[in-house]
Order: C-alpha cells, then structure tokens, then sequence
C-alpha cells in the first residue's frame, strides 16, 4: 500500500500502484467466485488502527444495488476500499466532491466505475429514451443524469443486449464525465488510473472494460 503522501510520488511509482491495486481486484474477485474469500476479522487493533487513519488503494463508484457490494465482491478488508454507492453510478456533485475528497486527500491511485448486469436505473432510463416513460421527479432526475450516455441502437438488437450495452456505455459515460473535471485529468497525469468495470450478478466476475 502506498505511504498516504502519495502526492509527491512521480508519476511511475502511482502508475505501478494504480496496476497492482487493478490486480488485487482481479484477484479479490477471482477469490469470491471460486468461494474462497477471506471474512474480515476484527479485533481491537484494527479497529484502533482504522479509527486514526485510512489508506484505501482504491475508490469505487458503484450502483446502489444491493447484490454488489464491493467489499465483498472483491474481498476487501476494512480500510482497502473507498466507496460511493449512488443508483446507476451517476455523476452529481455530490459524487464529484466524494471523489475529490478522495483524490486529494486519500491519493488513491486508481478509482473504478462499477456497473452491473441488469442495472434498474439504466433501464429505466432506456424506457424513457425509447418510449418517453416518464417517473416521479427525483427518479426521473437520475434517469436524466443517465440517457444522454446511451446509444442509439438498431432495431434488431434484442432487449436484454440493449441493456447490457446501456450498462457498458453508462460506465463509460460515468468515466468520461469524471474525465472532464481539471484535477482528474491532472491526477491522470501524475500516473492515477480511472477504469470501468461491469459485474456479471449471475457469475459474480467483474469483466473490466
């Protein structure tokens, strides 16, 4: 894990961390599929220790649902994971400010964008596009947040690859607008890594895009 100072580290060094902490997912997620996870253990000192200080090698932003969450997914222990849940992991400000905080006070090398298989609010936001489905207001405005990075599809592509493909490009749409604030592009320069990653529910993988 990198020394929480991480702002003075060159641009290689976060690079190698952004990979080997891409890898401990990778191999979290490997872990939980074949059964073999580790249940954290808690004692005093953990505890004692996360109740000073956090150093987590990694920032989520994932959906809301709750068949992923991503301690489990990936077999994290405490402290490992800094995590945003918001339904169809949009951008608002809200989430903007989660991960600035996390940008520049935890110095976490790589952050995620985590959808999944059969995500609710893409779908919902799907409807809307295609048939003009409109939902009360709040929901409507996270369906808002979520249309404008889905693709128009030929009318030979069933449902269920509609939405599979609304997932992967919701991720994407996520990732771009994050790729638009200053500091993430300068953050992208000191050698942080922002990647996109979809959970299959009915396997457990998570396939990285």
């Amino acid at each position: 894990m990198l020394h929480p100072d991480t702002m003075k580290a060159s641009p290689e060094v976060m690079a190698l961390a952004a990979e080997q902490g891409l890898q401990r997912l990778i191999d979290g997620n490997e872990r939980f599929m074949r059964g073999e996870a580790r249940f954290p253990t808690v004692c005093k000192e953990i505890l004692a220790r996360m109740a000073r200080e956090q150093h987590p090698y990694c920032t989520i932003l994932g959906c809301s649902d709750s068949r992923v969450p991503p301690e489990l997914i990936f077999d994290a222990d405490f402290g490992e994971l800094f995590i945003i849940r918001v339904a169809g992991n949009v951008i608002s400000p809200e989430v903007k400010g989660s991960l600035q905080y996390s940008g520049n006070h935890l110095h976490t090398p790589l952050f995620v964008v985590l959808g999944h298989e059969g995500c609710g609010a893409v779908e919902a936001a799907l409807h809307h596009k295609q048939e003009g489905v409109e939902y009360k207001r709040h929901i409507q405005a996270l369906v808002d947040s979520i249309e404008p990075g889905l693709p128009d599809f030929p009318p030979d592509i069933s449902e269920t690859e509609r939405l599979k493909l609304s997932v992967e490009a919701n991720v994407r749409w996520s990732i771009r607008q994050i790729m638009e604030i200053e500091e993430a592009q300068e953050s992208v320069r000191r050698g942080v890594a922002i990647v996109g990653g979809v959970y299959e529910i009915a396997t457990g993988h998570v396939r990285f895009l």
